[in-house]
Formats: C-alpha cells, structure tokens, sequence
C-alpha cells in the first residue's frame, strides 16, 4: 500500500523523504486519480490560500473532500492543518476546507516570517524525549472541539502562559501540527501516522 503526498505546493520533497526513511511507498497527488488505492495522505505545509485555489484548479479539492469524509487519514501540517480545519480566522472569504477536525484556527497566529521559531515540544504517545519543532508562520489553534485529542501545547502569549494553545490534534484518522516535522530528521510524528493508517485498515 502507498502513502501519497498532496504535490501542488509547499514541503512535498521533505515529506516524502520522511515517508521514504520509514520504508513507505509514497506517491505525489496532482490529479484526483492519484487518490486511488492510498492508505493515508499528508497535506504539507506551504500557503494555505495557494493551496485552496490549486486544489479547487486542479480538480482535487471534490474527491479528495469525499474521501476524507469516507475517513482516509491524513496527516495536515502547518498550512494542511488549516485546509483540515473547521474553522479559520483571518483567511480569505473564499478560502475553502475540509471541516474534518473541529478545531478554530487562527492564519500565522504566531506572526509573519520573521517571527518563525525553533522549540522542544513534549508530544503524547511518541516517548520521554521531546521532539524539535519547527514554526514558520505557523497557525494558532484558538479552539478544539470536545472529540479532539490534545498531543501537545505550548505556553500562551505573554501574560496569559497558562493558557496553553494546542500545537499537535488528533481526531479520529486525522493528525495536524502546527509546525513542520518534515523539516527535522527526527520522524517519530510520520511513524506516528504511519501506525494510524494501519489502525484504519482493520
């Protein structure tokens, strides 16, 4: 079985490299007859608006809508994790998503490029070490919903550290961070999804 990448825009390369180093057959989706057959998908990151228009050009956005809905998992990150959303705040109106994880996400809630970041974040279910994530106007995650699993957080803004804000979400066969793991060599978060397509095939 095989693992395909959405190919139109963003870390496609650095994905499927990532899948590649775990011994999965990856393959890039830039048709709707890509989806045939694929065990899970991952969404990169990369410009989220740019990605909805691609999506809607290239025919995608339809099919690929129905087979999340049929529940192929799919692993969102950054600018994917907004195209899964629920809910955007500051995105164009005619920005279009999925809907498939109940979350309120706010576009580069932590600033524009010159306010990206590098952090340890300690993530349920991948082991005592932290994993080394990589933000780059990242999305803000102001809300999740009562089915949503909360992997990891980071401290809010300043004056409100207790208010921590969601930075790894899992609902049912969806996964979304809001940073880019395919941008470190650690691969713990692609294993993660790669277990989650196996729980979906039995």
């Amino acid at each position: 079985m095989t693992v395909g990448v959405l190919a139109l825009q963003g870390d496609v390369r650095e994905h499927a490299a990532a899948l590649a180093d775990l011994g999965e057959t990856v393959r890039p989706v830039l048709r709707p007859d890509d989806l045939s057959g694929l065990r899970g998908l991952v969404l990169p990151g990369g410009e989220s608006t740019t990605l909805s228009l691609l999506l809607e050009s290239s025919g995608l956005f339809e099919p690929l809508g129905e087979a999340l809905r049929r529940g192929l998992p799919v692993f969102g990150t950054c600018a994917g994790m907004i195209l899964l959303a629920d809910r955007v705040l500051d995105g164009r109106a005619d920005q279009r998503r999925f809907g498939v994880i109940d979350l309120t996400i706010r576009r580069n809630g932590y600033g524009r490029q010159v306010a990206s970041f590098e952090c340890d974040v300690e993530v349920a279910g991948l082991g005592a070490d932290p994993l080394h994530a990589v933000f780059i106007r990242a999305p803000v995650v102001e809300e999740s919903g009562p089915g949503v699993e909360v992997l990891a957080t980071l401290p809010g803004p300043a004056g409100q550290p207790d208010h921590r804000r969601p930075v790894v979400c899992r609902q049912g066969p969806v996964l979304v961070t809001a940073f880019h793991p395919e941008l470190t060599g650690d691969r713990r978060l692609h294993q993660f999804f790669v277990e989650m397509t196996k729980e979906e095939r039995r």
